[in-house]
């Protein structure tokens, strides 16, 4: 059974990773036989002449070539004379991705069988897959594992369904005992991992894509993509699409082309890679392949694979901030330059939007975190607030110069449900507001007064640091007139629909 919530899967040409998605709808191990063909052991030095020869890199976000990730477990377990550990990393974390949930849904034995081949290369201990407790992907895998024998033991780890949980450091310190955050200093798991062993960790698609070029060679694998980047990639295609989609395709196609399928308008720009990524202009999405040497040229980036282009009819600056928002709530919490720097970036950008501030603030913000986190959130954050100011330079202006862009934010940025901490919304009865200027007192981070001395702020969530002082705001209020709803608009109580 898929969950209803992961999005259609199509592909661009003849599917591989996605093969029998369409006749099957979810492969069990004689439907995953019976399109994929047997495939056969490989010793460690054939595993990372295969890697080298498709130049696999993982396919999480950093891009780092998968043999040398097996070369350096497999030189630190022999040095120390220790087992090694496996650990997939199927967390997928960030709101706005699917890919990996789409195999571990579909296609999970695809999955299971690159993990099988590294770890009978590398006589691993163990191999422990890493799922997120949002009851997406957890019942599959676990279908999957009962349905066949792995080569080494092997379990389930669920971790929170958290943006930085998916952290490699984050992984292993959960699969330890640990909280489920980055660690506060830089430690390779190849060096010391799962239980202190070496530890090869990768993400899912990463060990799907291992098992393709397994079955079908190094010259069949690269006989579709580019000569730099052979294969497929999967993408994760949201945001004003209109028909949101997980699309295989090969290396190399057209970027339009693909968004295209999706219904996906680019009026105001596209997000690649995801909210770690980069804002790129739809007129270099017209231009950009799907690659990462293409689009790092046109200013994005291939990151997590994941592509949201922003339509017309919402707040480009809005959707922006919520996002900001919602990156500072998720900090680890355990450095400065993240959990006081990152809400800084979040007030400069919801700044813009009543008219205050400008795009200087949020660079300097950035300037403070940059460079000075524990792990690359700040960094990543940083780099999503400063890309956007290059693209929405006609929004900013408008709320700067003007009253305001005109549109609503829509939240067609995907966040975690309704109802959590962060989703409520201020609103305020009209008829009641005497404009006392109370609330901006209490809530000076995001309530101003206008000309005439009225509350206004910007149409975007409450973020999670400042809903104790929201709530204060809202019981102090002298005319009762100000109260907080479920994420809806100024004035409404109904609630609004979100993925996820």
């Amino acid at each position: 059974m898929i969950p209803a919530s992961v999005p259609p899967v199509t592909s661009v040409g003849a599917p591989r990773l996605t093969a029998g998605f369409a006749e099957f709808g979810r492969l069990d191990l004689r439907d995953h036989e019976e399109v994929h063909g047997d495939f056969g052991p490989l010793t460690v030095a054939e595993l990372m002449q295969l890697a080298e020869l498709i130049q696999l890199r993982g396919r999480g976000g950093a891009g780092f070539p998968f043999a040398r990730k097996v070369r350096a477990v497999y030189e630190s377990a022999r040095a120390k004379s220790l087992p090694t550990i496996l650990v997939v990393n199927g967390t997928e974390g960030e709101p706005a991705s699917w890919k990996d949930k789409a195999l571990l849904t579909r296609g999970p034995h695809l999955i299971l069988d690159g993990a099988a081949l590294a770890a009978y290369a590398l006589d691993a201990e163990e191999i422990v897959i890493g799922v997120s407790d949002d009851n997406v992907g957890e019942g599959s895998i676990a279908a999957a594992l009962d349905e066949r024998r792995m080569p080494v033991p092997t379990r389930i780890q669920v971790v929170p369904h958290r943006f930085i949980s998916g952290e490699g450091g984050a992984m292993v310190r959960g699969i330890n005992g640990l909280p489920h955050i980055p660690p506060g200093r830089k430690v390779r798991a190849s060096d010391s991992g799962v239980g202190g062993l070496p530890t090869l960790l990768s993400n899912a698609e990463t060990f799907a894509q291992l098992a393709i070029a397994a079955r079908i060679g190094p010259y069949e694998y690269a006989s579709v993509g580019t000569r730099e980047e052979p294969g497929t990639v999967l993408l994760t295609v949201g945001g004003s699409a209109a028909q949101p989609a997980v699309v295989e395709c090969p290396t190399g196609v057209p970027l339009k082309e693909v968004l295209r399928m999706c219904d996906a308008p680019t009026g105001q720009g596209v997000l690649t890679g995801g909210y770690h990524g980069k804002w790129i202009s739809a007129e270099a999405a017209a231009r950009a392949e799907v690659s990462r040497k293409s689009l790092t040229e046109v200013g994005g980036t291939l990151g997590a694979g994941i592509m949201l282009p922003l339509g017309d009819d919402t707040c480009g600056i809005g959707e922006v901030a919520r996002v900001l928002q919602y990156m500072a709530g998720e900090s680890a919490g355990q450095c400065g330059p993240c959990y006081l720097g990152l809400p800084n970036v979040a007030r400069a950008a919801a700044d813009i939007m009543t008219g205050a501030g400008g795009p200087d603030a949020v660079r300097a913000a950035v300037g403070v975190v940059r460079g000075r986190g524990a792990c690359s959130h700040p960094d990543g954050t940083g780099r999503f607030a400063v890309s956007s100011l290059e693209t929405f330079v006609e929004d900013i202006a408008a709320h700067l110069t003007r009253d305001g862009c005109g549109r609503p934010v829509k939240g067609v940025l995907p966040l975690p449900t309704t109802g959590a901490v962060g989703s409520r919304k201020l609103a305020v009865d009209w008829s009641r507001c005497d404009g006392h200027g109370l609330c901006a007192v209490v809530l000076p981070e995001m309530i101003k007064l206008d000309g005439n001395h009225f509350p206004a702020w910007p149409d975007i969530p409450v973020p999670p640091w400042l809903e104790f002082q929201a709530r204060k705001a809202v019981g102090m209020c002298p005319a009762l007139a100000l109260r907080l709803t479920d994420g809806t608009p100024h004035g409404s109580a109904a609630p609004t629909p979100r993925r996820r």
